[in-house]
């Protein structure tokens, strides 16, 4: 066997090893939008029923009559997004100071900043919840974002781009006459698209499936998100109504899946920019 058929098995055993394992990933989201056209005795009749015997829209109708699902949807919306916006900005500011400034401690600032990550975000839940409460910021969405504002993970991605940037640039516009303010905003940050499409996107699905922190600061049934919602769709008697729960989760998951499908090439090329330079 000659070394390009050696290479080109390899390369077919190892899309096949993709293809195996993207499978796996996505077999329980495929048996949970199966589940959501089952009714309650089929879902719970012995054996595994991968598909349902009859479609039907029931668990839907049931899920939507239960909880006002779409007041929730927009709930996490607005937290999503616009925490997601302010995460976007404050780590590219401070990415901006970490790559390009020289200041005294620079280098031990950021290693505490890097060092936070290795702190439980569970650690520090009372003290922000007595923060929050504090403010009066329970059921309300500044208490909500409160969380979600400041990622160092996404400081450092930022951090990492910028560092691929030559020096001579920033220079030559500082001798031209452009402030730091004027480079970042007309210069660096558009240039940074594929970093902050990463960013805002994989922040925005990771606070679109937050449940703990919007469970404990609201009270109010108005200002619940999607995956607190979900959760309420659980009968009084401690029985589990699978299908509309099944059914409420495949329309929870529409809109993170329609920002992967229509974003997929800016987060590629955005993880792929980040680790240009160390």
């Amino acid at each position: 066997m000659t070394a390009n058929q050696k290479k080109t098995v390899q390369n077919g055993l190892f899309q096949m090893l993709c293809l195996v394992i993207g499978f796996l990933t996505i077999m329980p989201i495929l048996y949970a939008l199966s589940i959501s056209f089952m009714d309650q005795r089929e879902i719970l009749d012995k054996g595994w029923h991968l598909l349902p015997n009859k479609i039907q829209w029931d668990n839907y109708k049931e899920a939507l009559r239960l909880t006002p699902l779409f007041r929730y949807m927009w709930n996490s919306l607005i937290l999503a997004g616009v925490s997601s916006l302010v995460r976007v900005i404050v780590a590219s500011l401070a990415a901006f100071a970490f790559a390009f400034f020289q200041f005294k401690g620079k280098k031990i600032l950021f290693m505490l900043c890097m060092a936070t990550m290795m702190i439980p975000g569970d650690v520090v839940l009372i003290t922000n919840y007595k923060t929050v409460a504090n403010w009066g910021l329970t059921d309300t969405y500044a208490g909500m974002m409160a969380m979600f504002l400041v990622s160092v993970m996404n400081i450092f991605m930022f951090r990492q781009y910028y560092l691929s940037f030559s020096k001579e640039i920033f220079e030559a516009a500082k001798v031209d006459g452009c402030s730091n303010i004027r480079f970042f905003v007309k210069i660096l940050f558009p240039l940074s698209k594929p970093t902050i499409a990463t960013v805002y996107i994989s922040s925005f699905v990771n606070t679109w499936n937050t449940y703990l922190w919007p469970m404990l600061v609201t009270n109010d049934d108005k200002m619940r998100t999607v995956q607190v919602g979900v959760t309420m769709l659980n009968s009084k008697d401690g029985g589990t109504i699978y299908g509309p729960i099944m059914a409420a989760s495949v329309i929870v998951l529409i809109p993170t899946i329609i920002v992967f499908v229509v974003f997929r090439k800016q987060i590629a090329g955005g993880m792929m920019s980040g680790s240009v330079k160390g």
